[in-house]
């Protein structure tokens, strides 16, 4: 048991950095929230004394409903489906090289090393080099005329051919069916392990949202006047190829770790039983290797959602179709001067990260009591 001059040693010795973490992580996240609700950046931006007033939610109102903010709502449908399938993909590519690895018999660390190596770039110089490979008249379309086929014409950064286009008007409608498609899967794995009451209140909230969605109440509700379309576009295909290319390296060695953590006699027994290999790796490998898939899940799902300088230097913040939130906050910020609507873009950033964190924090510490 510690005495209490240790405790107070320990005490000391940690306030330092509790005092600037404050300062300068929950202090300044604080003072972004207050600005985002001025009308910091109207008036003179970068004057001595510049003439901030309170404005509330306005700026929140604009960017969702405004007319003029249509660039930040292909954003966030862009970092939607940016996320879902660099995720997806990086944990596919990553398991597959992982087991690939795993099972050679020679060669091991040199590949292990080269599918790594990418990971150890920063993104501005995957970027740049990406940039280079998805040009419409070289680089990947450029391959087929090796072997004497016609060149690609796929363009890979510069297509605005827009796929899964949905109208923002009706965005609660779509928000919902999300939650109801999570809900369902959740209720399912409770249904599973046996979990009754998770199971009860996970039902009578799934019941709820689909008398919802079946009333149409949402789809008479409109943020806007006219329809919006949006949705996925080609050209985020080639930031997509550029990310994962990086990012499969790490999610491979998370899961190169994870099989060889794997005890051998699992396998054994699952041998004995008369488990073909398929078996042993679907019912023994992979149900051990979930909590490693929960945590690349978080790690990846944090960089996709903050992306900034791999956007930046594979195809500029000016390319619309390629734009995600960051960029344009950069932009409102850095070059239109709209402080405060940057602090906004920032805040929202912020909320859809917690929500990806703070449900695996408390999953975490529950698991650890």
């Amino acid at each position: 048991m510690q005495s209490r001059r240790e405790q107070i040693t320990a005490a000391l010795t940690i306030l330092p950095s509790i005092i600037l973490l404050g300062i300068f992580v929950y202090g300044f996240i604080a003072n972004s929230v207050y600005m985002s609700t001025t009308d910091w950046g109207q008036s003179a931006a970068m004057s001595l004394n510049p003439q901030i007033e309170s404005v509330g939610l306005e700026n929140y109102r604009e960017l969702f409903t405004g007319f003029l903010n249509v660039r930040f709502r292909q954003d966030l449908a862009n970092m939607f489906f940016f996320t879902v399938l660099f995720v997806t993909l990086t944990l596919l590519v990553g398991l597959l090289l992982a087991t690939i690895v795993d099972q050679l018999i020679w060669g091991e660390a040199f590949f292990r090393t080269v599918f790594l190596y990418p990971m150890s770039l920063s993104m501005v110089v995957t970027g740049t080099i990406w940039r280079w490979m998805l040009q419409p008249r070289g680089g990947i379309n450029f391959l087929p005329t090796l072997i004497g086929l016609p060149p690609g014409e796929f363009l890979w950064l510069s297509s605005r051919e827009q796929k899964l286009v949905f109208d923002w008007s009706h965005i609660l409608h779509y928000f919902c069916l999300m939650i109801i498609i999570v809900l369902a899967f959740s209720l399912y794995g409770s249904w599973r392990r046996r979990e009754k009451r998770r199971v009860v209140w996970k039902a009578a909230a799934f019941g709820v949202l689909l008398a919802v969605v079946a009333s149409g109440v949402l789809t008479r509700i409109q943020l806007l006047p006219f329809p919006e379309p949006h949705g996925f576009n080609d050209a985020l295909w080639g930031v997509v190829l550029a990310a994962v290319w990086q990012m499969s390296g790490y999610t491979m060695a998370l899961y190169l770790a994870g099989l060889r953590t794997v005890p051998g006699e699992l396998r054994e027994a699952a041998r004995v039983d008369g488990g073909s290999e398929f078996q042993i790796y679907r019912y023994v490998d992979l149900p051990l290797l979930k909590p490693i898939t929960v945590s690349a899940i978080v790690i990846l799902g944090h960089i996709a959602l903050k992306i900034f300088d791999l956007i930046f230097a594979i195809s500029s913040p000016d390319h619309y179709p390629t734009s995600m939130p960051a960029i344009t906050m950069f932009l409102k910020t850095f070059r239109g001067n709209e402080l405060a609507v940057g602090s906004a873009i920032g805040v929202i950033l912020f909320v859809i990260v917690s929500f990806l964190i703070i449900p695996y924090l408390v999953v975490s510490f529950r698991k650890e009591v």
